[in-house]
């Protein structure tokens, strides 16, 4: 699992009501849970966040499906988080297919931590594929446009 994806998860349990969280994926199996409180004159309890060790896995016999990037420039995630075409769930998208983009040019939106962060054309051109889907969870560097 990437550290930065467990990070964000011990995060999001620590800012939560959540006491528990477990999850299991390929590369492994991770374990969160809020410990008891230690009590400091004066302050609050503070409840600490402990992860358990990443067990590993078997090999999955069949091997996820990766899009493939058609030929053109690949506008990438710059981070881990939820993908959005348009700036709220009634709004027109950003961009379609076909459209003509500027470098600077807001093309979608990456929700991280509850922050949503536009992310913009590295490159003028076509917008030629849009690679992923509305609400899809998208990982760091993963290929989100492409451009010609």
């Amino acid at each position: 699992m990437d550290l930065r994806k467990l990070k964000t998860l011990i995060d999001l349990v620590s800012d939560s009501n959540v006491t528990e969280l477990e999850i299991t994926e390929a590369e492994g199996k991770v374990r969160i849970v809020k410990g008891g409180g230690v009590a400091v004159q004066g302050y609050a309890p503070v409840q600490p966040v402990v992860a358990a060790p990443v067990v590993p896995m078997e090999a999955p016999s069949v091997v996820a499906a990766v899009p493939e990037v058609a030929a053109g420039h690949a506008v990438k995630s710059p981070m881990v988080g939820t993908f959005y075409r348009s700036s709220s769930p009634g709004a027109k998208p950003f961009v379609e297919v076909g459209d003509a983009i500027k470098a600077g040019e807001t093309v979608c939106i990456i929700e991280a931590m509850k922050i949503l962060n536009e992310i913009e054309a590295d490159k003028s051109g076509t917008i030629t594929r849009i690679l992923c889907e509305n609400g899809q969870a998208v990982e760091y560097g993963q290929p989100l446009f492409t451009i010609e």
